[in-house]
């Protein structure tokens, strides 16, 4: 995958109507502070067209990035994030539920988990609720330079037991720092789209 093209084409809030689109789309969803937008700007090759923040929750909008003309990175709102109230965090789920729900283009939901830690409960409830609706979630292991090689796959097998991920699942380990991980990515988006064609 190459991508030569990419600008910011739709931000939506919580009251907002979501695009039509015409162009397939993958999104993705993870934590406050998971490394989410780290990612994005990674794969899109910018330093930062989507905000990163040291502040958890900056992402509070579903944020459509267009890719070459071709495929819509969708930014969904970061989650779990403690400083927030109870009735917001409420909103932010109802967004994304809304999405994952609607979308009549999404074709894959990229899962974000911090590979340091164990996933916590919202982690496991998004996995379900991810599988519930059908999709099949693509796993990535963020930040995984911040860990020894050797602990890699200990924290490999710790994500996947505890989400209870289905046979066949696959993670990604991915470093937004050395770009590790990144022509995984790349050729797993290469899948999606071959398949959906």
């Amino acid at each position: 995958m190459k991508i030569k093209q990419v600008s910011l084409e739709t931000v939506c809030g919580v009251t907002s109507k979501l695009p039509e689109s015409k162009y397939p789309e993958i999104a993705f969803a993870g934590k406050s502070n998971v490394g989410k937008s780290s990612l994005i700007n990674a794969l899109m090759n910018r330093k930062s067209l989507a905000r990163t923040s040291s502040v958890p929750g900056k992402t509070q909008t579903i944020n459509y990035y267009n890719i070459n003309n071709m495929l819509y990175f969708v930014d969904l709102p970061g989650y779990g994030y403690a400083k927030v109230s109870k009735s917001e965090k409420e909103k932010w789920g109802r967004l994304i539920e809304r999405y994952l729900a609607t979308s009549k283009m999404l074709k894959a939901v990229f899962l974000l988990i911090d590979i340091r830690h164990e996933p916590g409960d919202n982690d496991i409830r998004m996995y379900e609720w991810i599988v519930s609706k059908g999709y099949e979630p693509i796993i990535i292991a963020t930040k995984s330079d911040k860990i020894k090689r050797s602990q890699k796959d200990k924290q490999l097998k710790l994500i996947k037991d505890t989400l209870e991920v289905k046979p066949g699942t696959v993670i990604i380990p991915f470093s937004s720092l050395s770009k590790d991980g990144r022509d995984d990515i790349y050729e797993k988006i290469d899948q999606i789209l071959e398949n959906n064609d």
